[in-house]
């Protein structure tokens, strides 16, 4: 009855959804347009971070299109209270990653962090279920009380690409012990220049021995 009177309809479209469709139709999941490092062998991600920090492996699911629809469903997840999506991608990604070698290396799974007061205002990391539901795939666990933004910073999504380079985003990790010697996925929604997942893996191999790998849902 409470879906006939409040369909439930897709994040990318908003047409009513099937109901063996859940958070995207078919019609925009064929429509989405995928990148899938992990699958095609490509290291445009990796490559962004050569010179800048050592990543072991790293995979963006989408390819982010500016007034696309990657676009229009990022927006919906970060601004819009959409929450579902990020564990929709998640599921995807984690199925995928699960079946690759390099990945089910990974020993754990960490979200790049909200400041306190953005994630008090919006009510969710919008990169948490997506880190949740690759760490249920891959059998690992999901720390997001290890890496902490103790600085607040304005989005940078759709800031111009020099101007992102100039933030000086500020990240600290607590319970060394918790990553020391650990292989960790870093996930975020989705990379742009890499300072936010560069700023991150530095702290993250500081004093650990630690090894990063990335995983988005976009790459832009």
């Amino acid at each position: 009855m409470l879906n006939i009177l409040f369909p439930k309809v897709c994040n990318g479209c908003q047409e009513v959804l099937l109901k063996e469709e859940k958070t995207l139709c078919t019609q925009c999941i064929h429509a989405l347009p995928l990148a899938c490092h992990h699958r095609t062998g490509n290291e445009a991600m990796k490559k962004i971070f050569y010179g800048r920090c050592q990543i072991e492996s790293a995979t963006a699911l989408l390819q982010f299109q500016k007034k696309g629809l990657t676009q229009h469903i990022l927006h919906n997840l970060k601004y819009k209270g959409q929450e579902e999506i990020s564990a929709f991608f998640g599921q995807w990604l984690g199925a995928e990653l699960a079946e690759i070698p390099r990945y089910q290396q990974i020993e754990l799974v960490i979200p790049v962090p909200l400041h306190k007061q953005r994630l008090k205002k919006r009510g969710y990391n919008q990169v948490a279920g997506f880190g949740k539901e690759i760490a249920k795939s891959l059998h690992v666990p999901y720390r997001d009380d290890v890496l902490i933004k103790i600085t607040k910073t304005n989005s940078q999504v759709f800031k111009k690409r020099f101007t992102r380079f100039e933030v000086d985003e500020q990240f600290t990790v607590q319970q060394l012990d918790a990553i020391h010697n650990k292989h960790i996925l870093l996930v975020d929604d989705i990379v742009t220049t890499g300072a936010t997942l560069e700023n991150c893996t530095l702290r993250l191999l500081k004093n650990t021995d630690a090894k990063v790998s990335l995983a988005t849902i976009a790459i832009a």
